[in-house]
This record gives C-alpha cells, sequence and structure tokens, in this order.
C-alpha cells in the first residue's frame, strides 16, 4: 500500500488514474469497432473466398500430380 506525504501526491496519483482508465476505455472503444467490422457480412465472404481458393488449390495441385 502506497503512503502519500501530501495532498498534492494524492492529487496527482489520481489524475495519473484517471488518464489510465481513459485510456482503457478508449481501447475498448477501438476494439468494439474492431468486432463490429468482423463481424459483417462482407468479412465473412471474404473469409470464405479464402478457403475455397485455398481449397481449391490444393485439389489443382493433386489432379497435377496424379
Amino acid at each position: 500500500m502506497k503512503s502519500y506525504k501530501s495532498f498534492h501526491e494524492i492529487d496527482l496519483d489520481l489524475k495519473k488514474l484517471n488518464l489510465e482508465r481513459k485510456i482503457a476505455l478508449e481501447e475498448m472503444k477501438g476494439l468494439k469497432y474492431e468486432l463490429h467490422e468482423i463481424m459483417k457480412p462482407y468479412h465473412w465472404i471474404q473469409t470464405g473466398l479464402g478457403a475455397i481458393k485455398r481449397i481449391g488449390i490444393i485439389y489443382l495441385i493433386r489432379k497435377i500430380f496424379k
């Protein structure tokens, strides 16, 4: 536990903690926006097409080597 020698130290610590709280809140807002973007149907379509492309390439390579 931290012991303080003056009200000035307490005030500085409170300001520091308040800024850290605000930074954490803004980071959470950013994560919320990223999650919102990931959940859009366009993103799911891109992911699905990427998987289909990979499977198609693997299938094509197998056909070539047989």
